[in-house]
């Protein structure tokens, strides 16, 4: 990349990068978080860009060395068996903001591998023309419910509030 790229530019470049080389390997992945909360109305401020995924813990050392051979830095953070999320990988590139994938794939996360299938089934692109996806709406609240504290508790307020015509009932349906 040259050093005129805006570090956001770079970083949804190193994000759809991530996910193209995941989905060659089997696993979808949905963008959720702080940048997800900007495409749907609500933008605050972040460090990192987080991709949602379903991932078995066992295959995280082994997606790591494919990122890493593609060119980055890559930390692989393993759960343990209390932990709800099933492991994270930090992918870092030059010029670009952390890009995390967050997999929901681990015993206590219980019906969460079902909710990320959905949440990418539902997704959209994030521009015309993208392989990289963002969560709809509904999921993503639900996304924040899990995430649980007051920044969560925040931006769930805040999504409500700017979308009144959100399908409540079919929100409750989803949390349930």
């Amino acid at each position: 990349m040259t050093s005129d790229v805006q570090p956001i530019e770079a970083t949804l470049g190193v994000a759809e990068h991530v996910a193209n080389l995941l989905r060659a390997e089997g696993i979808g992945t949905v963008l959720i978080g702080a940048m997800a909360l900007a495409v749907h109305g609500y933008p605050r401020d972040t460090v990192d860009l987080d991709l949602a995924a379903a991932i078995d813990p066992a295959r995280l050392e082994h997606l790591a060395s494919l990122l890493r051979a593609a060119g980055y830095a890559v930390d692989v953070y393993l759960p343990d068996a209390a932990d709800p999320l099933g492991g994270v990988l930090d992918v870092r590139a030059a010029g670009a903001a952390l890009v995390q994938v967050v997999s929901f794939l681990n015993p206590p996360a219980q019906g969460f591998p079902k909710l990320v299938a959905d949440a990418i089934a539902t997704a959209t692109p994030i521009v015309p023309d993208s392989t990289l996806q963002v969560v709809d709406l509904l999921h993503l609240i639900v996304f924040k419910l899990y995430a649980g504290g007051r920044k969560s508790e925040r931006a769930i307020l805040e999504l409500l509030a700017r979308h009144p015509e959100l399908a409540r009932e079919a929100l409750r349906r989803l949390c349930r």
